[in-house]
């Protein structure tokens, strides 16, 4: 008995062995930790991938925007006018308010569509008042400015954080449009606007001037020489046009003042 105890013990301790190994077996996980992980990780890198187009299209949205200027009275009721812009580009000119009712209808249809079409040609406020709607063009272009400096002041906090933005803005900083103060005169009210570029007169233009019988006549024949001669001096000293006595100082009048608030 005692020369076979060594054997059996062998014996026993192998069956242990083999146990332990079956064991192990029996325990160890049908799948792979790390492609299990591996697996995981992929939804969410999928999931960023889907929202990453709509983010995309968004961006494309915002690029178009509508801009309304404000309410200008006029003596015949008020004006404003609404831009839509896309890329800093005017895309759409429209006149929300025209004076209306009775002569007002007719010069409203008549005026209107021309300002537009001239809005989208110029790409500025500075465009020529339609002849027979001097206070509905009047208005209209003091609206349109306003649209325009809201549309330049958000393109311009929009586009600090990329150079899209930012590049357009530096031209567009040095023009600018000054209205003179109405002058009254014997025949009617005269106001001149002044297209500047730094303290420059690039364009002189008379919004408001005597109209009805030789007055009319007298308007065109006088202010295009004022205009001219405006922009030739680049002050106020211009000749007196003939025959257009109270238009022309009225003009000169209004003209100062514009220049006094360009601080030229």
């Amino acid at each position: 008995m005692k020369t076979n105890h060594p054997i059996r013990r062998f014996v026993l301790a192998s069956a242990a062995t083999v146990s332990g190994i079956v064991l192990l077996l029996a325990l160890k996980p049908a799948t792979d930790p790390a492609a299990a992980s591996a697996q995981a990780g992929a939804a969410p890198q999928q999931t960023a991938a889907g929202q990453g187009a709509p983010q995309g299209g968004t961006a494309q949205q915002s690029g178009t925007s509508t801009v309304l200027g404000d309410v200008v009275q006029t003596q015949y009721g008020p004006v404003q006018v609404q831009l839509t812009m896309s890329g800093g580009k005017i895309t759409k000119a429209d006149a929300v308010q025209a004076p209306k009712g009775g002569t007002s209808s007719q010069k409203t249809e008549l005026s209107v569509p021309k300002l537009n079409q001239e809005t989208l040609a110029a790409q500025s406020a500075d465009i020529d008042a339609v002849s027979g709607a001097t206070y509905t063009s009047g208005g209209y272009k003091k609206s349109l400015q306003s649209a325009l400096d809201k549309a330049k002041a958000a393109g311009g906090a929009s586009g600090s954080s990329g150079k899209t933005g930012a590049s357009p803005a530096a031209p567009a900083a040095q023009a600018r449009v000054v209205t003179g103060t109405v002058s009254d005169t014997q025949y009617g009210p005269v106001q001149v606007r002044l297209t500047l570029d730094g303290k420059k007169i690039t364009k002189a233009e008379a919004v408001q001037a005597p109209s009805g019988g030789t007055s009319s006549q007298k308007t065109e024949l006088a202010v295009p020489k004022l205009n001219q001669e405006a922009v030739a001096a680049g002050s106020a000293q211009i000749d007196t046009v003939s025959g257009a006595t109270y238009t022309s100082e009225g003009y000169k009048k209004s003209l100062q003042s514009a220049l006094d608030k360009a601080g030229v």
